[in-house]
């Protein structure tokens, strides 16, 4: 099976083929992932920060580094490949808690409610996640049936 990785602050969107598209190192970063189950269009973004407006410049050269820049993308490629809104699987992973063991920045956090909100706002609901915990995931998701595995430290997978 042929993997496209989508890299940090990336996104991509694809097709049922028998390929896949992987994201490593989810840590405080999100994975969206979508998925229409009819065209068997498929989408993942990584993202590392909630909004854009905290570096505007960055934001401009990379809007996928954003989530409130990024998902908005990652749907409008989607819709263009022939994915439809109403069919749309959502899928969230990551948000951990990552070297912060104060809790003071928070950026997991932020980052899985800065989704949440942006979803609530456009009255789409996610379908399941994995969020949140201290650690680093990698998101996997098969374009023939948009089935997604997490892989967590120590090796453990959970279907998504």
């Amino acid at each position: 099976m042929a993997s496209t990785v989508v890299d940090i602050a990336d996104m991509k969107i694809a097709s049922g083929d028998g390929s896949e598209l992987v994201t490593y190192a989810l840590g405080s970063c999100i994975g969206v992932a979508i998925y229409d189950p009819v065209s068997k269009v498929g989408g993942m973004l990584h993202y590392m920060l909630p909004e854009a407006s905290i570096n505007p410049d960055k934001a401009r050269d990379n809007p996928y580094m954003f989530g409130d820049t990024g998902i908005p993308l990652l749907f409008r490629a989607a819709y263009q490949a022939g994915a439809v809104r109403s069919r749309l699987l959502i899928r969230l992973a990551g948000g951990a808690n990552v070297m912060d063991t104060s809790n003071f920045f928070n950026i997991g956090k932020r980052n899985y409610l800065a989704a949440r909100k942006l979803f609530f706002k456009n009255n789409l609901l996610v379908t399941s996640e994995l969020v949140g915990g201290v650690s680093g995931k990698t998101m996997r998701m098969r374009l023939n049936d948009g089935n997604i595995e997490i892989k967590l430290p120590g090796g453990e997978i959970r279907a998504l």
